[in-house]
């Protein structure tokens, strides 16, 4: 959701130019998580006017901030930002050996997309305290209450305004008593007054050329990039020894690993309740414990990021989805890579706990969204496979209904960002209840990733595109491993895995086959731009593609679309059917063939207006007379198909887009990582 982005450059002389340049580049690097408005805040001259239209001089001696917010996307923000500069006649050439500056991306929680409810808020009058936040602050109803009765006003309708006000409120506070107050112990003071889930930044003129960081749920990087010399993780035991020097270098916070990676792959992850505070171009990272008055510092070694630039940029595709599309063929090749050797699953994250799985009472998958698709497409084969019992969650409905978890469950929550806010409350939810946790997603350092008690990285590579491709077929690989390696006792289904273990080696291959239905796929798109509801019927092994299908034609065209279990035509959906209603039924070859034949038959005997997807060479078979457009697509194992089939649904969902005229990266009113519940 809202996306946040720091840079701080010490003992290397910046212009402000390139300072501002960084920081819109951090934002648009942060896009594809969706957002309505953003903004930036960086220093001033002290050249200008140090007191207010009412004669009232700043209570600060350092330069002011400059705050730039605006509704709508980025590039509407470079306008306004270089428009007001040129009205402040703003120096862009001046060289800073240290300066802070702190962006943020919005996604409307509390109050309209509005400059007023963008981000960075204020503390009010001099902006003494300026503040950058992802997540929810459940208690700020109570807080602004408070505040509005120590003279406080406030501007905006956000939840995050109290966080700067409640900063100053501290700071002044403090400065009133004897002795000063840190910036940390400022941070400290308004976390403990906090509840809900929140990454956030502050920018302080009491306090220049510092940042601080803090998080509690949402996720947040500090990224590393020491000047003159490679930076080294084994030298050193924590960020701190390796920043406490006066070497040039540059420091970022950012809510993904995407927005940093063109200037540094030195990364660490910011856990719960730890404040990260920079200051002299040196980082320390303290834990907060809300029962303790000090906080403990805390020893962070850094990571190195295993991701490309390029994986960030378009290339040659006019859009992130139809690239990510086309690199599905790479992203489940580099899946699989070093867990397929020679006929054995090798699964290193869940090695340890294989005896504790295969001793389940049940297994639950939980998940969301295309992640829970995912989750679903795994029931089938996994029953069949381990003999273990398959129940699905949604995670949102799992926690409304308290949902009985045991501690002889093994629960397998699947996230793509890892971020995801009902999926992590539900792991809390199976935490408590005693399951075994095991967490997959495609991001590594997520909340998912450390809170579980072990778990798998999918490696699909970076993915822009809010609407999930190229993670998805990985997670379906991945599901399909999992229920080999549980299975892997039983001399019944040997032959079974064998034919599914050949089938995953060629899955890359196929894939690049069924690519080639691009143009296909544009067509039959361009013959439907026109329609307002599209459904989709799948049984078996593809229900959760019928699912994904229609999920992406909803999600990006904008198109009313329901995939349907086929089982269930006769119940209901039958009525809807006439020779105008385009429906697509996945028929390809698998034990629920004959029953698709069945209800294909019907819908044809009631007009419909069909699409059959089919196997190779089954044209005839499914569409006898001819009447019904056909894709046909290769036959796999029953239980990979869902891989090869979801593909011609996802090109169809981009051309639809495209050619309705609708923003395919970056679908209206959604985000990419759903950090709020």
């Amino acid at each position: 959701m809202c996306g946040i982005f720091a840079y701080l450059n010490y003992n290397v002389g910046r212009e402000r130019r390139y300072v501002l340049e960084v920081l819109l580049n951090g934002l648009r690097r942060l896009e594809y998580r969706g957002y309505d408005s953003a903004g930036i805040a960086i220093d001033s001259d002290l050249t200008l006017e140090a007191q207010n239209e009412n004669g009232k001089c700043k209570p600060y001696h350092s330069s002011s901030p400059l705050v730039f917010r605006q509704e709508g996307k980025i590039e509407s923000l470079v306008t306004s930002v270089y428009s007001e500069v040129d009205k402040l006649d703003l120096d862009l050439e001046k060289l800073f050996l240290v300066h802070a500056g702190i962006a943020h991306t919005r996604w409307a929680t509390h109050g309209v997309p509005a400059p007023k409810n963008s981000h960075p808020q204020s503390s009010g009058e001099f902006d003494e305290f300026l503040v950058v936040h992802n997540g929810i602050i459940t208690n700020y109803e109570v807080l602004k209450q408070t505040l509005v009765r120590q003279g406080f006003k406030f501007e905006s309708d956000t939840d995050t305004e109290v966080i700067p006000k409640l900063a100053k409120f501290v700071f002044d506070q403090a400065r009133d008593g004897e002795g000063g107050v840190t910036f940390s112990q400022v941070v400290m003071e308004v976390m403990r007054q906090l509840e809900g889930a929140y990454a956030l930044i502050f920018k302080s003129p009491h306090y220049p050329n510092e940042l601080i960081a803090c998080k509690r749920g949402s996720t947040l990087i500090l990224g590393v990039n020491e000047l003159g010399g490679e930076t080294s993780r084994h030298l050193f035991h924590d960020v701190k020894a390796l920043t406490a020097n006066e070497k040039p270098k540059e420091l970022f916070f950012s809510s993904d690993l995407c927005a940093i990676v063109e200037h540094t792959k030195n990364y660490a992850a910011i856990e719960d309740n730890e404040i990260v505070h920079i200051k002299d171009g040196s980082v320390s990272i303290l834990r907060f414990d809300n029962e303790k008055e000090m906080p403990a510092s805390v020893q962070r070694a850094l990571s190195v990021l295993e991701m490309e630039v390029e994986q960030i940029k378009k290339g040659d595709f006019d859009h992130f989805m139809k690239k990510e599309i086309h690199e599905q063929p790479g992203s489940l090749t580099t899946s699989m890579r070093g867990r397929l050797k020679n006929g054995i699953v090798g699964l290193g994250g869940l090695k340890d706990h294989m005896r504790t799985i295969r001793r389940s009472r049940r297994i639950i998958f939980i998940g969301c969204g295309t992640s829970y698709h995912a989750a679903l497409a795994a029931r089938p084969i996994m029953e069949e496979l381990t003999d273990v019992p398959v129940t699905m969650e949604i995670a949102s409905d799992m926690l409304d209904r308290k949902a009985l978890i045991f501690k002889e469950d093994t629960a397998v929550f699947v996230s793509q960002s890892g971020e995801t806010a009902d999926t992590l409350h539900a792991l809390e939810y199976a935490l408590e209840n005693g399951a075994l946790c095991l967490g997959v997603t495609n991001t590594v350092g997520s909340t998912l990733a450390r809170k579980t008690h072990c778990g798998v990285h999918i490696n699909a590579g970076c993915e822009i595109g809010v609407a999930s491709t190229k993670a998805y077929t990985p997670q379906l690989v991945w599901d399909k491993r999992l229920t080999l390696a549980i299975g892997s006792d039983k001399l019944s289904t040997l032959a079974k895995r064998e034919a599914i273990i050949a089938g995953l080696t060629k899955l890359p291959e196929q894939v690049r086959d069924v690519l080639k239905l691009d143009g296909e796929m544009k067509v039959l798109a361009q013959s439907l731009i026109d329609e307002q509801s599209l459904l989709m019927f799948g049984r078996g092994n593809n229900y959760a593609t019928a699912l994904e299908g229609a999920l992406k034609v909803k999600e990006v065209a904008l198109m009313h679309s329901e995939g349907m279990l086929a089982g269930e035509m006769k119940h209901g959906p039958l009525a809807l059917v006439d020779e105008h209603l385009p429906i697509i039924v996945i028929a390809t070859q698998d034990d629920s063939f004959s029953k698709q034949q069945s209800v294909i038959q019907q819908l044809h005997a009631r007009k419909g207006r069909l699409i059959v997807m089919c196997s190779k060479g089954d044209a005839s078979l499914v569409c006898p007379d001819g009447r019904s457009r056909v894709i046909e697509v290769p036959q796999v194992a029953d239980c990979l198909q869902p891989i090869i089939n979801i593909i011609p649904l996802q090109l169809l969902a981009y051309h639809l887009t495209v050619l309705r005229g609708y923003d395919v990266d970056q679908p209206r009113n959604l985000a990419k990582s759903v950090t709020t519940q």
